[in-house]
């Protein structure tokens, strides 16, 4: 007797086709009768596989559970047989599903659950990362976090140990939890700094953003943080932004700085309003002229990923380097890291006897005071 010859599905059609045939009109007939389960097993198509998923439909509500199980198109039997393998788990999954349903009247009790806290969040970060393509904002404070939530309960807790108690336990250690990013160089190499209030509220806000994640996509039903009081949460420092006067800028154009190319970006900044990221960064090429010959900035910025133009004064052309035989591709301004940037502006700024906390960050918020 000829061996059966299995049908490979090749196209999403053709898989959609072959394991979820039209039911017939007979079949139709049969089950019209009968009573819906609250529970289906579906699929939605993607550009090479079904990504199965259980839909769920209770008081009025409609909830779905994503399995993380597909079928791909198939190239050769062994994809078929873990496709197989895959529709049979997802059957397994939705006979579970609703024995669990049947039995507590409630809602899908989801083995995602148990998913790692920590791993989930490095997830988030990376996918952050991916979308915006900036590894500030969200991916580093999600990166923060990880390792925060690390030192407060360890790497091994799952989303099911995450509750309005766990949450405010994790407030409290950031009350007393130590900066871990902080560099400590020289005669502050041993100094201990702990977190400021703004850090904890970002930290709090970022683990209020995973949760949020984690509901939308069904990793779990209920979110703990709608559980706690407004006197629970992290609040922000009421503080006023520190900015330069004229005269104090006045002051530091006399003053000579160790590093002079860091003294010229500096000044360049406050007179144009950019943030350090982006006079790191900016070319001779992005310096040019509207059609009245007025000099203009147009740049990229990396923080927001917007396109702007800055008109430029000309005591602002004033502290640009000389080009020489710069082509438009190479960077204005050569500074070191930021966190370097900034310790060496911070004894510049000593220097000329000005005793207020500047940085780089403050020079955007000088432009609008001067």
């Amino acid at each position: 007797m000829a061996r059966k010859v299995q049908k490979l599905f090749k196209t999403v059609d053709e898989l959609y086709k072959g394991y979820f045939p039209e039911q017939t009109k007979e079949e139709k007939e049969r089950l019209k009768n009968q009573p819906k389960e609250p529970i289906r097993l579906r699929v939605k198509k993607l550009s090479h596989s079904l990504s199965l998923y259980l839909d769920l439909y209770k008081d009025g509500k409609r909830e779905y559970e994503f399995l993380k199980l597909y079928l791909n198109e198939e190239t050769d039997l062994g994809v078929k047989e873990q496709n197989r393998q895959n529709l049979e788990i997802a059957f397994t999954i939705l006979h579970d599903r609703i024995t669990e349903l049947n039995k507590k009247g409630a809602g899908i009790i989801s083995a995602k659950n148990k998913v790692n806290l920590v791993s989930y969040i490095l997830y988030q970060a990376d996918e952050a990362l991916k979308k915006s393509g900036n590894p500030h904002g969200y991916y580093y404070t999600l990166n923060s976090l990880a390792k925060h939530i690390t030192r407060y309960s360890g790497d091994k807790v799952t989303f099911q140990q995450v509750d309005k108690d766990y949450i405010i336990g994790f407030i409290n250690y950031l009350k007393t939890a130590k900066n871990i990013n902080y560099q400590r160089t020289g005669s502050e190499r041993d100094k201990e700094v702990f977190l400021s209030r703004n850090t904890q509220h970002n930290l709090f806000m970022k683990f209020k953003y995973v949760l949020r994640k984690a509901v939308k996509d069904d990793t779990i039903t209920v979110n703990p943080m709608d559980k706690l009081e407004n006197s629970d949460k992290p609040k922000e420092e009421d503080g006023t932004r520190e900015f330069l006067t004229i005269g104090e800028i006045k002051k530091l154009i006399t003053v000579p700085c160790r590093n002079n190319t860091l003294k010229q970006a500096f000044l360049f900044c406050c007179l144009v309003g950019l943030r350090y990221s982006d006079v790191a960064s900016i070319t001779w090429g992005e310096l040019t002229q509207d059609n009245e010959g007025a000099n203009m900035l147009r740049f990229r910025m990396k923080k927001v990923r917007r396109n702007e133009s800055n008109y430029l004064s000309d005591e602002a052309m004033r502290w640009l380097p000389e080009r020489g035989e710069a082509t438009d591709s190479d960077i204005i301004f050569t500074l070191s890291k930021n966190d370097s940037a900034n310790k060496q502006l911070a004894r510049w700024i000593k220097s000329a006897g000005i005793t207020k906390r500047i940085t780089f960050h403050c020079s955007k918020h000088n432009a609008f005071a001067i």
